[in-house]
């Protein structure tokens, strides 16, 4: 009996979409009909998931690159912020990450507020593991490529524990913000998060109180 399977692509570089396309094409089961829409950034994705809700036929699959061009009206700035539409207006939809970014942070931050079937770090990613990756999100999600796997099960294993605040400051520091400017990205106090940057640094047993020990500990313990 032929499933038909709904899929909707998200990226802004047309040649990768055109990849995972005919890879999804030559590596389906026989007895799947895949209906692929492709749009190229933010305007055209919410587009099509509109007129799916519309037409009262939702995907079955969403495909979302993490880095797009914003929408005009600059409610949407990521395939982030896509992804969380999507789940609001069409639940049953697995969503499937993709991003050339492998930073602890962003990867956590996307698994607690996404929580995808799917999430592939592009330079891990081969036409047999797509295959493998869109069969799984269908059948037994999720699917969480290498590189996403290993950063999670760093995080399982260590021993410290930081809330999204010191993730935060750890983040931002690792992108060279300075210490005085954190509270322009941080909603506290500057005592406040001098504070935490002195228990950040009691956790990770920095010695000489200096920021890029902190950054090396943080980094070797998989925290950035």
């Amino acid at each position: 009996m032929q499933e038909t399977i709904r899929i909707l692509m998200t990226d802004d570089h047309p040649i990768i979409i055109e990849g995972y396309q005919n890879t999804l094409l030559a590596t389906k089961k026989e007895s799947q009909d895949l209906q692929i829409d492709i749009a190229n950034n933010c305007d055209e994705s919410v587009k099509y998931l509109k007129k799916a809700v519309e037409l009262e036929r939702p995907y079955d699959v969403l495909f979302m690159d993490i880095s797009l061009p914003p929408s005009e009206d600059g409610r949407f700035t990521s395939g982030e912020d896509l992804a969380k539409y999507a789940r609001h207006i069409m639940p049953e939809a697995k969503i499937v990450m993709l991003t050339m970014f492998n930073e602890n942070y962003r990867v956590h931050n996307i698994i607690k507020n996404i929580d995808p079937e799917g999430f592939l770090i592009k330079s891990d990613l081969t036409s047999s593991e797509l295959a493998s990756a869109f069969q799984a999100v269908l059948n037994n999600p999720p699917f969480y490529s290498g590189t996403v796997n290993s950063i999670v099960r760093k995080s399982i294993t260590n021993d410290i524990n930081l809330d999204d605040v010191d993730r935060k400051i750890l983040y931002l520091l690792s992108q060279g913000v300075r210490t005085k400017s954190l509270k322009d990205h941080i909603n506290m106090s500057m005592s406040a998060i001098e504070k935490r940057k002195k228990h950040l640094k009691v956790l990770f047993d920095v010695q000489d109180g200096n920021d890029e020990t902190l950054l090396d500990e943080a980094r070797s313990k998989g925290f950035i």
